[in-house]
């Protein structure tokens, strides 16, 4: 092979490989800074909401989805009755199917207070539960909870209070993490404090493309029945607001609390479910996307869609960056973006620091600040390991409507 051949060879490895690198760079930059960034510049073009107490609360369901829930329920039931909403406005409505334990008959002890309870002896999943439960609410509100989370008690107050303006269709509370001194606890409280961080942005901006399913609020009549299968329920149903043309918004003040996952392999059973539900979602994105909102259309792309893909950019960035040390041009302007040299040993080295930093938090277990800090990297890679399980199990069809609901520390 000539010499020119070769340096030919050579620039076509150097345009590829730097390609392969700043794309996977690019997507995995946009999806956790680059839209976050370009979502609060926007915002801060609107006026900051502000919504005051309603002249009249509206009567409202508290609707709790429940399976298998002895241990918590009437822990639920005393919260939700010791919330400050007028009790003669407020039903409490529990849903129940296939429950194989105590639930139903713990939570029937609550009817002399109010609390109603269907029951299905067939499993069928939270949204088929939710599905059936409709039927028999009353409120014009209808607020979604689990029954492992608690609400702050002026929540419910808070909930309600945007839909004093007739554009808002939906109102999605905070879900805070109880403070826990490991270093997983406090990851994946970091992790939900930048979520809100994001939903308020949207919010401000119009709507919010997230809302947290334990503390979710919506008109009664916007409420559209899921197809069976649907994984993500919230999303569903949030997807079915936007597209009537309403608006999400995210209200801080309506906190709900529950405790971080019991393990690093219960979290990333949670995140494989979710994601596989947010494939789900993009395979139907051409009928659940609100089209006549194109910037809502971006939103939900860049906020929901992009981080499945996430796995997908660190590999790229990783083989780019190698294939750039493993062939080099033969010279150059050491042109930072065609990684020629030193810059191609830079974008390597870099990411073998961040992976070393992910392994180290991960098995090192290392106490205080310092591990806290190592066991982000850790979270992080174990959450795209999790999306990447995600995208196995939904193309596989093995993700049921009816997931196991993981386990929390007690």
């Amino acid at each position: 092979m000539g010499g020119g051949e070769r340096m030919g060879r050579n620039a076509r490895d150097s345009r590829w490989s730097a390609r392969l690198f700043w794309g996977g760079a690019g997507l995995v930059a946009y999806s956790y800074l680059g839209y976050p960034l370009l979502v609060t510049l926007l915002s801060r073009l609107r006026p900051e909401p502000r919504f005051g107490k309603p002249s009249e609360w509206p009567a409202l369901t508290l609707l709790i989805a429940a399976y298998n829930e002895e241990k918590v329920i009437a822990r639920k039931i005393e919260n939700a009755l010791a919330l400050e909403y007028p009790l003669e406005r407020l039903q409490i409505l529990i849903a129940a199917d296939g429950c194989e334990d105590a639930t139903v008959e713990i939570a029937r002890r609550y009817a002399r207070r109010g609390v109603e309870v269907l029951y299905e002896a067939r499993r069928a999943g939270k949204m088929a539960a939710i599905n059936r439960a409709m039927s028999f609410v009353r409120g014009d509100i209808v607020v979604f909870s689990d029954a492992n989370n608690l609400y702050e008690a002026d929540s419910l107050q808070h909930l309600v209070a945007p839909f004093s303006d007739p554009s808002v269709g939906g109102v999605s509370g905070a879900k805070v993490l109880l403070e826990e001194g490991d270093s997983l606890g406090a990851s994946e409280g970091l992790y939900w404090k930048y979520e809100s961080f994001v939903k308020a942005q949207e919010s401000r901006l119009g709507t919010c493309t997230g809302v947290a399913g334990e503390i979710f609020a919506i008109r009664r009549e916007l409420f559209v029945p899921a197809p069976r299968g649907v994984i993500n329920d919230d999303f569903y149903l949030m997807m079915q607001i936007l597209k009537q043309g309403y608006r999400v918004v995210y209200q801080p003040q309506a906190r709900s609390t529950e405790r971080a996952s019991a393990s690093a392999r219960d979290e990333i059973e949670r995140r494989s479910r979710i994601v596989a539900g947010r494939y789900q979602a993009m395979r139907y994105a051409p009928h659940w996307l609100p089209w006549r909102y194109p910037l809502r259309v971006w939103q939900v792309v860049s906020h929901k869609f992009t981080r499945p893909l996430v796995p997908f950019g660190m590999l790229a960035a990783l083989l780019g960056a190698l294939w750039a040390v493993l062939r080099p041009p033969s010279a150059g302007r050491r042109s930072w973006r065609q990684l020629e040299p030193p810059f191609n040993t830079l974008a390597l080295g870099g990411q073998a620091l961040f992976y070393l930093a992910a392994l180290s938090g991960k098995f090192l277990q290392i106490p205080g600040k310092i591990g806290k800090a190592l066991y982000l990297p850790a979270f992080l890679v174990d959450s795209n390991l999790a999306a990447l399980q995600g995208l196995w199990r939904f193309a596989r069809g093995e993700q049921s409507a009816a997931w196991r609901r993981v386990r929390r520390r007690e």
